[in-house]
């Protein structure tokens, strides 16, 4: 089964709120918010904020916010800010060392199609398509904005089950 780590998972959802807080936000708060553990919380904006993906300022006010509208950030750039490249096989693009039977394999280099299908159709989902309207605010630390009609739960409840 293909299935995308929890962080990548996470990093949605952490992006999602974000998103619907406004703003600059603490790992603290956005862990509360999430209900995701504070040091996976802040694990996630360190990766994020290492691709550029979201913007971290130190200090009293600081936190992080969006670095740009969730309608701009491609799902498969959340991917390869928290796991790396996009890949089915580890004999992709070109790559050698990666399998024991790469010389006499009959399909080598013929996943290349595959995997550029799969990072095309990532690339075309937003993380606006997936957030949805905008949500409810975190009552939290004293940073919040004005509430909405429509409440997105604190976390997708394929998270709440793990």
């Amino acid at each position: 089964m293909l299935r995308l780590s929890k962080l990548t998972d996470y990093a949605v959802v952490v992006l999602a709120r974000l998103d619907a807080e406004g703003g600059m936000q603490t790992a603290p708060c956005l862990a509360q918010c999430t209900g995701i553990a504070e040091p996976t919380v802040a694990k996630v904006l360190k990766a994020l904020a290492h691709t550029g993906l979201v913007d971290g300022l130190r200090g009293a006010r600081g936190g992080y916010r969006l670095a740009r509208p969730l309608a701009e950030i491609a799902l498969s750039d959340v991917i390869l800010a928290v796991d790396g490249p996009i890949a089915l096989t580890a004999c992709v693009d070109g790559a050698s060392g990666g399998c024991e039977t790469e010389a006499t394999c009959p399909v080598r280099g013929r996943w290349d199609p595959v995997n550029e299908a799969v990072r095309g159709a990532l690339a075309s989902i937003t993380l606006a398509d997936l957030a949805g309207p905008a949500t409810r605010t975190c009552q939290s630390h004293g940073r919040t904005a004005a509430a909405s009609s429509n409440p997105l739960p604190a976390m997708p409840a394929s998270l709440a089950a793990e």
